[in-house]
């Protein structure tokens, strides 16, 4: 289809920060992905689950996807499952922004609701959603995307990592990210394999089960999952961080005042994270991470009214 909705999805802008790197440090690049539809990178990776999927027979007319997600990647599936026809079923919980969860109901997602402590991310909250939605799926006539298990993701996410190549006219020499499914980047990182790059995940400081092992409670949408993700590779990794969640809250409130990049905390995270690391790297060298979604999706929560106490 010539000029499809779907022709928006990626080749998001890139752009270097100007005030907010401190001296003598390397240059700072963030790919803004809130340029996609949905504002969210989750838009690349939900049309490459879905299209792989068609290619391979796996989903055809008349089926219904099914899915758990904390809003973004729901949002993005509900956005395509509605243009190519497909019912969709999807499992979230008021645990997250209540922009996204009315997102995919506006995308006419058939919404289920598991219920949080509290509000809070904890490690039980995505293992019950994940039950949730394997129920949903056992149903006659559905295909379920499973996010944290579904490689098809990886050609969606790779196409970050091309573009960058293209954007940036110098070497990346890391690139780093806070860590949800892994797919990003872990995509990222295959595109760049060429090249001599570095790459870092992040995860929450109050959740770091990746480089400690210790699952805990925190409220970053998107990341810090409670478990180390089946797609992420640990030997392509140069470096696991953890952040403190206050650290990227308060970056995220830094960008929108001083940079003009409206992001959630996830957003907040990773740049607070890129700047240690640019710090550390020094002058000549290149540090590249993604804003993930846009600040619109948190206008209802905490993260730009006052901080709690």
């Amino acid at each position: 289809m010539d000029h499809s909705i779907f022709d928006t999805i990626g080749y998001t802008p890139v752009v270097q920060l100007q005030r907010i790197v401190p001296k003598a440090s390397a240059n700072v690049f963030v790919k803004l992905e809130y340029y996609n539809p949905t504002g969210s990178y989750k838009d690349r990776m939900a049309l490459a689950m879905i299209e792989e999927a068609e290619k391979r027979g796996d989903l055809k007319q008349g089926m219904t996807v099914v899915e758990y997600t904390g809003g973004s990647t729901g949002s993005s599936l509900s956005f395509i499952c509605s243009v190519k026809g497909y019912e969709f079923q999807v499992v979230s919980s008021d645990a997250y922004a209540e922009e996204k969860l009315n997102t995919m109901k506006a995308f006419g997602a058939d919404l289920r609701i598991v219920p949080s402590v509290d509000g809070k991310i904890t490690k039980d909250l995505l293992p019950k959603m994940i039950a949730e939605a394997k129920r949903l799926a056992e149903g006659d006539n559905t295909y379920f995307t499973d996010q944290f298990h579904n490689q098809d993701e990886l050609i969606g996410y790779a196409k970050i990592g091309e573009e960058l190549k293209k954007q940036i006219a110098k070497p990346i020499d890391i690139f780093c990210a806070s860590v949800g499914t892994a797919g990003m980047l872990m995509g990222v990182a295959h595109a760049l394999e060429d090249q001599p790059t570095g790459i870092v995940a992040f995860e929450p400081a109050s959740s770091a089960v990746i480089s400690t092992g210790v699952a805990g409670t925190h409220s970053v949408e998107g990341i810090g999952v409670g478990f180390v993700p089946p797609l992420l590779n640990l030997d392509r990794l140069q470096e696991v961080r953890a952040i403190q969640e206050k650290e990227g809250r308060a970056m995220a409130r830094k960008l929108a005042r001083e940079e003009g990049i409206f992001v959630g905390t996830s957003s907040g995270l990773n740049v607070a994270g890129a700047l240690k690391l640019a710090e550390e790297l020094g002058t000549g060298k290149t540090v590249v991470t993604v804003a993930c979604d846009t600040g619109l999706k948190y206008l209802n929560g905490s993260l730009y009214k006052s901080e709690p106490a």
